[in-house]
């Protein structure tokens, strides 16, 4: 069974850099398609960026096509969001979230998330 914890996040200036981790203690991750998804408050859960379990595709939300990378780290059981030239609307609860088949935008699809890491960025 997947168990997903996130962390790395925090607060960080405009402009400023961050990478978020996800790591799966249930050594299942590598057969599942990753994702991260952030939430600000009373707004829906958002995609971010998905990447298939060999690491050979990955898709972004329009927003942060560009200054965010999504990988992984199958040996560590571990995937990865570099976020860089963040902006104020980059804040928010991101989660990371797994599915045993392909990568997926909707958050309705992933039966299996993290509790979340906090991501503040200051204008």
């Amino acid at each position: 069974q997947v168990q997903l914890v996130e962390s790395g996040g925090g607060l960080v200036q405009a402009g400023g850099s961050l990478e978020l981790s996800c790591a799966d203690s249930g050594r299942t991750f590598g057969g599942h398609a990753m994702a991260w998804f952030r939430q600000a408050p009373g707004n829906e859960r958002t995609f971010v960026a998905t990447i298939a379990w060999s690491g050979g595709f990955t898709y972004y939300a329009d927003s942060v096509k560009g200054r965010f990378t999504i990988s992984r780290d199958s040996a560590k059981n571990t995937v990865y969001l570099q976020m860089t030239s963040l902006k104020s609307e980059d804040t928010g609860v991101y989660f990371c979230a797994a599915h045993p088949l392909f990568p997926k935008t909707n958050y309705r699809e992933y039966k299996n998330w993290g509790q979340g890491t906090q991501v503040t960025v200051s204008s």
